[in-house]
């Protein structure tokens, strides 16, 4: 099961065909596989605006912590030593629990550093409730360069784009993985819609966990079974 949440909140709650084939979504996926950027010439000046970044499970704080390791903890302790190894077929357990988050209105570039120093590519946008907005990732920074660009074009590109809020650049509306989704059904979410990671959340949209890629290829990669296709 999944919801999918946009800015104004929760928007649907279904199956995998469902959130699929929703039109919002499908909008978003294909904006953000071709979105252009501006030119030199329809670019104007922008002033950077310190916001709030949060980190943490609730998401709710207005400033940035220290790194966390962005690891699958549950899932690679059953890996370690002579415990009893289990399939692993829902999304809790891969799931990295070390949640990095961002908060709605915080400028990309401040974004980007929490990412980056967090050794993480993505990070779920929170509203003021703590609740999930939408996805961003450090692929928005370049996401979309004009191939004719020169030097100090594509600079001053990405200098505006770093100076704008995360609202601008992030996926919205984006699915919301719950626990117990199947971990099959959200490969294949990531799949059709050339996502590079889910929220997981609570039943109110609030977020618990993030499920990357990476964390389903440690999946696979590592000796326990990974049931994706039965």
């Amino acid at each position: 099961m999944f919801s999918v949440y946009g800015t104004s909140g929760k928007i649907l709650t279904g199956g995998l065909e469902q959130v699929r084939d929703l039109a919002p979504v499908q909008a978003v996926a294909r904006t953000r596989a071709v979105a252009p950027v501006a030119r030199q010439g329809d670019l104007t000046p922008s002033s950077v605006v310190l916001a709030g970044v949060s980190q943490g499970g609730g998401g709710g704080g207005g400033g940035m912590t220290g790194p966390s390791a962005y690891v699958a903890h549950e899932a690679l302790a059953a890996y370690a030593g002579d415990t009893q190894r289990q399939v692993l077929t829902q999304v809790h357990q891969l799931m990295s629990r070390k949640l990095i988050s961002v908060m709605s209105g915080a400028p990309l570039r401040s974004a980007m550093r929490m990412m980056s120093r967090a050794g993480v590519a993505q990070a779920p946008v929170l509203g003021p409730m703590g609740e999930v907005r939408g996805l961003v990732s450090r692929g928005d920074l370049t996401r979309g360069l004009a191939d004719d660009l020169d030097e100090v074009a594509e600079m001053m590109v990405i200098a505006r784009r770093l100076a704008a809020p995360v609202d601008d650049v992030m996926w919205t509306p984006v699915p919301v993985a719950q626990p117990d989704t199947p971990l099959r059904e959200a490969a294949q979410l990531l799949l059709d819609l050339g996502l590079p990671g889910l929220p997981v959340g609570d039943d109110n949209g609030h977020p618990i966990g993030f499920l990357s890629r990476s964390d389903l290829l440690r999946g696979m990669t590592h000796e326990p079974p990974l049931d994706l296709w039965s």
